[in-house]
């Protein structure tokens, strides 16, 4: 079968690996589509893991299912979430499902870049979606990315009448901008450095849009928030600078919300002073749940969220490395990759 390869910055191959062998209470799934996400972009992310299959993304067809499985049959449609908890230890049952130890251990086999790839039984257990008919594979590709949106605006309990600021138009800031809005955000600014995105995150609900490399972030924060600062920031770009920018922009007792990581020797230097006298609050949110990937199919099956609108790119699984190109010259929101 054909899978998609990182091997290192800009080198991503297609391949031939063999077809994976499922056991007991597993299924085998043909992928027909799969997002490209930013943290596969990331290659202090990923080198150490190289060479590695990528995609957690996919939508696909059963093709075949193990012993035991009694929730889908061959021929079903689904959605398959690439990581599950256990939902038992103690970070489970605090609601803290992505800190839970088998979270990060539970993978698709090889990954979602890939003619077939097998789900565990975990995986086929707690988050293994089937698709409404009316749902298109490329449709489904959103659920992740947008459950993952979903999970950070909830943490972030927006208010009606709130001023949201987004740093970073990428398909994660679209997704936050328009669930922001969606949850009564009274105005939503988002910043980013590439106008092309800019221009495309208006159709998502963005009142006002700010190229930091052209403007004063900060003065034009203020003069829309009436000398405030936002009321909630979430930082989608994975920055430093960004995230000095999104303290700096919240107001006085807002909310600050890290949705993207950044390597792991870079670090944020923060004054206790301005944090204690502000009372700015600092969260992260990572990755997304069984929750909200339920959450998230329904709203794309309702068109409360038109999943097609974020998909801009869409490549066949031997040009993987002509999309992983267009995806990081983030020119568009979502590139896709697809199995025909």
């Amino acid at each position: 079968m054909k899978v998609g390869v990182y091997y290192g910055p800009g080198d991503v191959r297609c391949e031939e690996r063999p077809i994976p062998e499922i056991g007991p209470r597993e299924i085998l799934v043909e992928m027909k589509a799969c997002g490209i996400c930013g943290s596969d972009l990331m290659d202090w992310y990923l080198i150490n893991r190289a060479p590695l299959v990528l995609g957690h993304e996919p939508s696909g067809i059963v093709v075949k299912v193990g012993e035991g499985v009694d929730k889908f049959k061959v021929g079903d449609r689904v959605f398959v979430h690439h990581h599950v908890s256990c939902m038992a230890c103690r970070y489970c049952i605090h609601g803290d499902f992505t800190m839970c130890d088998q979270f990060r251990k539970t993978h698709l086999d090889p990954g979602g870049f890939a003619e077939y790839f097998r789900v565990p039984e975990p995986n086929v257990k707690f988050d293994t979606l089937k698709l409404p008919d009316e749902m298109s594979f490329e449709e489904a590709t959103i659920i992740e990315p947008l459950a993952c949106c979903i999970r950070a605006v909830n943490k972030c309990n927006i208010l009606p009448g709130d001023m949201v600021t987004v740093i970073g138009a990428g398909s994660a800031g679209a997704m936050i901008t328009k669930l922001s809005k969606l949850s009564g955000a009274a105005k939503v600014i988002v910043s980013d450095i590439i106008d092309r995105r800019l221009e495309i995150v208006r159709k998502f609900g963005a009142d006002v849009v700010i190229n930091p490399t052209k403007e004063d972030m900060g003065e034009i924060v203020l003069a829309e928030t009436d000398g405030y600062g936002a009321d909630v920031v979430i930082v989608t770009a994975p920055s430093i600078k960004a995230i000095e920018s999104g303290i700096n922009v919240c107001r006085k007792g807002g909310l600050l919300c890290l949705f993207a990581p950044t390597s792991p020797e870079e670090a944020l230097h923060v004054r206790p002073h301005k944090l204690f006298f502000s009372e700015i609050k600092i969260i992260s949110s990572y990755s997304t749940t069984h929750i909200e990937t339920r959450m998230a199919l329904n709203m794309i099956r309702t068109r409360t969220i038109d999943a097609r609108e974020f998909i801009t790119h869409r490549f066949k699984l031997e040009e993987i490395s002509k999309a992983y190109k267009v995806a990081k010259s983030m020119e568009g929101l979502k590139v896709i990759v697809l199995n025909e």
